[in-house]
């Protein structure tokens, strides 16, 4: 066949360790011989963010910006032992938490299911997409110790001057600590937007939850907000398409989640995101089998793996060790943007690629064929373990037949 043309580039964002070698190996067995593929590359590894003082990350997001759609390989956050191993400048902040802040998304993870892995959670059918609010709550905190005998207040300083005071508590007999936490309506209402257009998108209902019976002024907010735009500006549209927007407690939500077959997406405020998405990921199989996509109100997308970059797997191959790394969610990173910038490009030979790779993937798996992790998970009857390289060999394969 004709290899299939890409009128408008894809940023492309290399990464590190062991996800680094399969992206490589997903490009050079799947991709390139079907595909001219043309992308706009950042190179995001940690030896090149701190040679361009994480100015790379920074342009990445920006191309995306300029592309509309990206394709991202997992990637280091340093800590104190990074510092030392790749010699670094200083401890560079997550490449994701950058390119979130400059897109101003919403971080969207659903499980891939395939039969012969079955949820630990015997109803759930179809996929549950967790959407993240990626941005404040405890992970812009402020906090501090208290000593025995300290009041702390919360105080706000209007643009006059004016203070607003409301007491936090009267550590009398006791030691203690006190956190602040803030967020922006502009970026709860971000949020939301971007939340009911992925709804949209991919024609799902949309739950979201906070406790705002307990936090009646810092939830409730977020209900407000949630409420307010889903009125003026997407009731008629959900409703056109036969979704429905939901809004109950984070207590309740998790007992529905817990009992229903999934389906549907659940919104989510940072800190419950954080937890429930690797709940979900657990509940469904792995990390190694999570999509994740991030999406900014105005409609750009960057996709990428769920997981990290495997570390041990890439110890391992430096020393010349056979691996048998899980590159499923990094190759659904390449078909989700593939087919994205298809969709957006019509260019429906594009489009029909990345569902076939898609389905030749899961056909693998569902054929016994599968990486470690995914044969001490599957309860196939007749499994066979492959290293990294022959499972893409393999989708490969399959895939050819499909095309």
């Amino acid at each position: 066949m004709e290899k299939i043309k890409m009128p408008t580039p894809l940023v492309e964002m290399d990464g590190d360790e062991m996800t680094r070698i399969i992206w490589k190996m997903i490009k050079d067995i799947l991709l390139t011989p079907y595909i001219e593929l043309n992308t706009e590359y950042y190179d995001l590894g940690l030896v090149h963010r701190n040679e361009t003082d994480d100015q790379v990350t920074v342009d990445s997001a920006n191309a995306t910006k300029k592309y509309g759609v990206a394709v991202k390989c997992a990637t280091i956050t340093p800590n104190a032992q990074r510092m030392t191993e790749y010699n670094l400048k200083e401890m560079w902040k997550s490449p994701n938490g950058t390119i979130r802040a400059i897109l101003d998304g919403t971080v969207f993870r659903a499980p891939i299911i395939v039969n012969g892995i079955t949820p630990l959670i015997p109803t759930w059918k179809k996929p549950i997409t967790i959407a993240r609010h990626a941005y404040g709550d405890v992970y812009k905190n402020t906090e501090m110790k208290v000593s025995k005998g300290s009041k702390a207040e919360l105080v706000v300083t209007d643009e006059n001057g004016a203070e607003t005071r409301e007491l936090i508590h009267e550590f009398k007999n006791s030691d203690g600590i006190v956190q602040g936490l803030h967020n922006l309506d502009e970026s709860i209402g971000s949020f939301a937007r971007s939340c009911f257009n992925f709804a949209l998108d991919v024609k799902q209902d949309l739950w979201f939850a906070t406790k705002d019976t307990i936090s009646k002024k810092y939830d409730h907010r977020f209900k407000d907000i949630f409420a307010e735009i889903y009125e003026n500006e997407y009731k008629d549209k959900f409703e056109k398409a036969g979704i429905e927007y939901f809004y109950t407690l984070i207590d309740d939500a998790v007992a529905r989640v817990v009992r229903s077959e999934g389906g549907y997406i659940w919104a989510c405020k940072n800190y419950d995101g954080d937890v429930m998405s690797d709940m979900v990921a657990t509940a469904f199989g792995s990390l190694g089998m999570m999509t994740s996509v991030l999406v900014s109100p105005d409609g750009v997308y960057e996709y990428e793996a769920a997981h990290g970059t495997v570390t041990r797997h890439y110890y391992k191959h430096l020393k010349g060790e056979e691996t048998s790394t899980n590159s499923v969610a990094t190759i659904f990173a390449w078909s989700g943007a593939l087919k994205k910038r298809g969709q957006l490009d019509n260019v429906s030979e594009l489009v029909f690629f990345a569902e076939k790779l898609e389905q030749a993937t899961v056909q693998t798996i569902e054929e016994g064929v599968m990486t470690g992790d995914l044969a001490a998970l599957s309860n196939l009857p007749e499994k066979r373990k492959v290293n990294t390289e022959q499972f893409l060999l393999e989708i490969k394969d399959r895939l050819e037949k499909l095309l």
